[in-house]
Formats: structure tokens, C-alpha cells, sequence
């Protein structure tokens, strides 16, 4: 009996050891290492790391995509972020996003052959010998003083003046005690102008008795004006100080040179400063290691609700301090706001919760990147919850960067948004909440690189869809996508313009942007555009 119990002991160790055995085989068996699929777009590699990328490289830099099924699932995250991308979620908006669905959500717009037009006429001269200078008093955030600079360069031209290297605001809703050469590149923005206007950076101290003026010049006003009224002022003072620097150059009726002045002045002379280039290029670095992304400026900051009186699923409370800023900021001249009539009629940014309905109708997947170029929000994360929910990989420059890269902008709230500016500039799409100086300053940047997609919202059409969501008429899915992406067909950044024979070699302004043709040798008709300045001078 013994042995017998022995023998089944033995036999069934046996068969116990084969069973493991056979399960770790099959365990190493079935071990695999994942490699996920991720978009092979390349990161344009600048000659100069503190500039970025020139008309000539931005044409040889191709878009691309991937022509198989995108898992946009992440392999290499920034050593400082807390923790790498989720996992793709791959939303089902239309019965199943398809490779061809994809491919439209990231293409940018035809160009049709327009390209920049932005080099002087034959008859351009240097500039004369100057009467004057010229100091000018910007006003504003980054991009309105962006605007408000190029302006006085044109104007300086006009005026026969020499241009003081100019202030920017240190008085505004932020604060800023940035000088120009915190944010721009001073040195370049003088050598840049040489051809044009003479810029300094200090008017001679032999000049600090000089007769000077202070003069609010008139709002949009054209060549008439500066030549006359402005320009006769060199009888009686020396020195000329512009108070304010933005809106003051009409769009329209100006010569051609000095239009193509205000594109140089924006596209070529006002250069970040070294520092900010690097790091901003270093965030699209890395924002681009998540694959192909969105930048979504979304304009939602307490100075923007205030200013516009915009309270849409604000609390009391919340409304109240708005109120209260936009009563207490002296040069704010509106006070009293009707909230509904301002959304009613697309005046309003979209809420962060619009934005992510927005975005989903679209047919964007839960798994695109986003870029949320923009200040503090009103309300913080709890604000951000729902969108937060939608697209889980959702980045900012704070989130990208660590505290010390950030540390030299941190409270100066035009190299913050400097940052937010390249990143906006280099994204696969661009989306604004709201269509105001950063936007407009962004979308004009775009074209001006190539005609990168850009998705201006609807605000006006998609409140209306939103309030039936609210009241239960429609819901979210293939109806309400159908509906948004109608909308939206011709907001994206095509050319939709039709140029007649009749203005070849004549340049004219359409739609806010100067457009030209030109005939070719070979029969054909070569189009080109000069810079859009309209589309950065918009307040």
C-alpha cells in the first residue's frame, strides 16, 4: 500500500511539473512587444535653430500622412511630462472613421499656386534723409501691438521719419514689463529695415531737449493724413511720439510698396528674440512626437469674458466678477452687455464644452493631439472637464515644458504668448474660439507660409445647433456632424477666389488679403499673393 501511494505521489509531481512546464512555454510563447503605428511626420530641421522656417523651406517640407489605419497610440514622451499619451480611443462619428475620412481631417487647403508676394517694385527707393524721429507708444497684448508695429514702419516711411526701436505696453490688463528685446529680435528688426525705414534703437542723447509732440494720430487713416497733416509737424518739433500705435493705418487705398512694407515688417522683421524662437521650436518638437495636432486657441481667459460680456454657463457669482472688471477698466468704453444677444450672434467664444462637441462633430478622434494655446481659463480644470474627457492627449506650453525651461516668460504675458504663437503657427490645423487679434495674426501667418489648414468656427450657426442640443431637439452623432461639417465646407482655409485676366500683373484687395496675377512664358497664368496684412491688423 505504501509503495502504491508512493508511485501515485511521483506520477502526479510528474504531471504537475509537465503542467507548469507546458504553461511557461506557452507564456513565452505568446510574449510579443508592441510597436505602435505612429505618424512619421517629419519636424522641419532649421538651418537656424532660433528662426523659424523660411517661404523656400516651408514649400519642401511635405505634409505627410499615413496611408494605413492611424493608432496614435504614444512610444516617446518628453522626460519631464508625469505620464505619456493614453492609448488611442478611436471615436465612431460617422459609422467608422475611415483612412479616407482621416486623411481629409488632417489635408491642408489647395494653394492654387498663390505664393508670397512681398519684394519691392522696380521704382522702391531707399529711404531719403530723414526729417525726424518717430517714437511710438504700442497698446495692447502681443499680437495688436504686432499689428500696431507694423503700422508705424509704414508709417515712418510715409512721414520721412527715423522709427525709435518702439515701447511696448506696460500698462495693460497684463502687466507686462517685457522690453521689445525680450520679445523681438531687436538687432534683426533694425538690419531687417535698413532698405526701408532707419531704425534706432535710443533717440541721441544731444536730442533730449529737442522740441517734441505728443500726437494721437487719427484711427485708419491713409496716405493724405501722414502726408499732410502728420508730416507738417516737422516745422515745429523734432521729435514726434505716437500715443497709441494700433488701428492707425487705413487698410484700403494705400500704394502697393507700402502694403508690401507692412508684410515685411510683419513676416520678416519682427522676429522672436533668439530665446523665445528655441523654446518655442522646442515645444513643437515635442508636441509633434504625439503625431500630427491640433492647436486650438481657445480664448477663454477672465479678461476676454469680461471685455466681451460673455457669461454662458457662468454661475451668478462668476458673472458678477466679470462685471465688476469690465465696470472697473477705465478704457473698456462698453459696460452694459446683454449676454444672450452677444452669443445669439456669434459674438461669444466658444465655451471649452462647445469646443469638444465642436471638434467631435467634425469627425476629429479621441485620440488627436491638442495644443491649448491660451492663458489661464476662467474656471480652471473643472472648466475643462468635459473637453479634457473627450481628447484625453491634450497639451500646453506649461504641460510640455518644465518650470524651469518656463521660468524666464513666466509673468510676462507676451512671451507667453510669443510661445503660443510659433506652436499655433506650426500646427497640422489651427482653430480659434474666437476670432480676435491672435487669430486673425495666426490665420494671416498660415497663408502667408503656405495656406496651412486653418477652421474658423461659425460661432453664429453652431450656437443655434448647441441650444438644441441643451433642449434635447437634436443629439450628438452622424445628424449633427452632417450638419456641422456643411457649415463648415468652405471654412477652412481655401482659396475661393476667382481672379479675372483683366487683373494680371495689377494687385487689388479682395476679401481682406492683396492678391496679383501675373501671365507666364508658357501661355499659363502664374498667381501670387502679397502677405495678407489685413488679415494681422483686424481689431
Amino acid at each position: 500500500m505504501q509503495r502504491r501511494r508512493r508511485r501515485v505521489v511521483v506520477l502526479l509531481r510528474k504531471m504537475l511539473t509537465c503542467a507548469i512546464c507546458v504553461i511557461a512555454l506557452v507564456a513565452l510563447l505568446s510574449v510579443h512587444v508592441h510597436v505602435p503605428v505612429f505618424p512619421s511626420f517629419k519636424v522641419p530641421d532649421f538651418a537656424d535653430p532660433y528662426k523659424l522656417p523660411t517661404i523656400t523651406q516651408q514649400h519642401e517640407i511635405k505634409y505627410q500622412i499615413l496611408s494605413t489605419e492611424q493608432s496614435w497610440t504614444e512610444e516617446l514622451a518628453p522626460p519631464h511630462l508625469s505620464q505619456t499619451p493614453l492609448p488611442s480611443r478611436k471615436l465612431d462619428v460617422t459609422g467608422g472613421n475611415s483612412n479616407s475620412n482621416i486623411v481629409k481631417l488632417w489635408k491642408p487647403p489647395s494653394n492654387r499656386d498663390f505664393v508670397p508676394c512681398v519684394e519691392p517694385s522696380s521704382n522702391y527707393t531707399s529711404p531719403a534723409e530723414p526729417r525726424g524721429y518717430l517714437l511710438v507708444h504700442t497698446n495692447g497684448g502681443l499680437n495688436q501691438m504686432r499689428a500696431g508695429i507694423c503700422d508705424m514702419v509704414a508709417v515712418a516711411r510715409i512721414i520721412n521719419a527715423t522709427l525709435v526701436v518702439p515701447e511696448l505696453d506696460k500698462r495693460s490688463f497684463w502687466q507686462d514689463s517685457s522690453n521689445f528685446s525680450d520679445v523681438f529680435d531687436e538687432d534683426h528688426f533694425i538690419n531687417s529695415l535698413a532698405n526701408d525705414v532707419k531704425v534706432i534703437k535710443k533717440v541721441p542723447k544731444e536730442l533730449s531737449t529737442a522740441a517734441r509732440a505728443v500726437k494721437h494720430f487719427r484711427s485708419w487713416s491713409g496716405m493724405d493724413y501722414y502726408e499732410g497733416e502728420i508730416a507738417s509737424m516737422w516745422e515745429d518739433y523734432q521729435i514726434i511720439r505716437a500715443a497709441k500705435s494700433d488701428s492707425r493705418l487705413a487698410n484700403n487705398n494705400l500704394p502697393l510698396d507700402i502694403q508690401k512694407l507692412r508684410c515685411r515688417a510683419c513676416y520678416e522683421a519682427l522676429r522672436f528674440a533668439p530665446q523665445i524662437e528655441a523654446m518655442g521650436k522646442l515645444l513643437v518638437d515635442r508636441m509633434r512626437s504625439y503625431g500630427p495636432y491640433i492647436a486650438l486657441h481657445l480664448r477663454y481667459e477672465k479678461d476676454m469674458l469680461a471685455f466681451s460680456g460673455c457669461t454662458h454657463d457662468l454661475s451668478p457669482v462668476e458673472a458678477d466678477e466679470l462685471r465688476t472688471i469690465r465696470e472697473n477698466t477705465v478704457h473698456w468704453k462698453v459696460k452694459e452687455i446683454d449676454s444672450k444677444e452677444q452669443r445669439s450672434k456669434g459674438y461669444c467664444p466658444l465655451t471649452p464644452k462647445e469646443v469638444g462637441i465642436f471638434l467631435t462633430a467634425l469627425g476629429y478622434p479621441s485620440s488627436t493631439p491638442i495644443y491649448i494655446a491660451a492663458g489661464e481659463i476662467y474656471g480652471g480644470d473643472a472648466r475643462m472637464a468635459d473637453l479634457q474627457t473627450r481628447y484625453p492627449i491634450m497639451m500646453s506650453k506649461e504641460k510640455l515644458a518644465s518650470v524651469e525651461e518656463l521660468e524666464p516668460c513666466v509673468n510676462h504675458a507676451s512671451q507667453m504668448a510669443a510661445l503660443d504663437y510659433i506652436v499655433s503657427v506650426e500646427s497640422d490645423v489651427f482653430i480659434p474660439s474666437y476670432s480676435g487679434n491672435m487669430a486673425r495674426a495666426v490665420e494671416g501667418h498660415r497663408r502667408f507660409l503656405g495656406h496651412r489648414k486653418t477652421i474658423s468656427p461659425d460661432r453664429k450657426a453652431l450656437v443655434r445647433l448647441f441650444d438644441k442640443i441643451e433642449l434635447g431637439t437634436i443629439r450628438e452623432g452622424k445628424s449633427l456632424s452632417n450638419k456641422v461639417i456643411e457649415i463648415h465646407k468652405k471654412r477652412r482655409g481655401p482659396l475661393l477666389l476667382n481672379i479675372s485676366i483683366s487683373d494680371l500683373s495689377r494687385c487689388r484687395l479682395i476679401d481682406n488679403h492683396l492678391w496679383s496675377t501675373r501671365s507666364v512664358l508658357n501661355g499659363g497664368e502664374d498667381r501670387y499673393y502679397s502677405c495678407c496684412p489685413v488679415s494681422v491688423h483686424i481689431h
